[in-house]
């Protein structure tokens, strides 16, 4: 059975949750947020819009962030996604694992690629800009059995 649904990716807020973010992630059904959160005010305001599944980033700190995963596996409808903060703490090959995505964040740099038929996704950071990166999300829909994607830069 297909179910279409979208899930928000954000990364690097940096305890930074922009209005135009929320805006963004307001309709979608679940939200991966690949690290460096930065405060817990983020998650909770985060799960006020939908159900949050993160990771621990490099500047995660304290009691709240150690509860926190280095790696987790999030179903997206029916596609396996695996997300990770940094690529060194990759542990396993995303097409062997049969992954449909790996998600990072670290490098603020928003990056969509496919290999070996896995998507590649760094959504880039929501949080302070970073040099004259963009600020920047995706978003993951699931319509029928396929997985796509979209960045999304924000007007800030």
């Amino acid at each position: 059975m297909s179910q279409n649904l979208t899930a928000g990716v954000i990364s690097d807020t940096h305890g930074l949750l922009r209005q135009e973010a929320l805006s963004e992630l307001r309709g979608c059904d679940l939200i991966i947020h690949a690290g460096d959160v930065g405060k817990p005010e983020i998650l909770d305001a985060l799960r006020a819009i939908a159900p949050v599944f993160a990771v621990r980033g490099n500047i995660d700190r304290g009691p709240w962030a150690d509860a926190l995963p280095l790696r987790e596996v999030v179903r997206v409808g029916a596609h396996l996604v695996y997300v990770v903060h940094e690529m060194e703490h990759l542990d396993l090959d995303p097409a062997a694992a049969r992954f449909a995505a790996l998600i990072t964040g670290h490098t603020h740099r928003p990056v969509a690629e496919i290999r070996e038929g896995v998507l590649y996704l760094n959504p880039g950071s929501i949080g302070p800009r970073r040099f004259s990166l963009p600020i920047s999300m995706a978003k993951l829909r699931v319509a029928g059995e396929k997985l796509e994607y979209q960045l999304i830069e924000l007007d800030i």
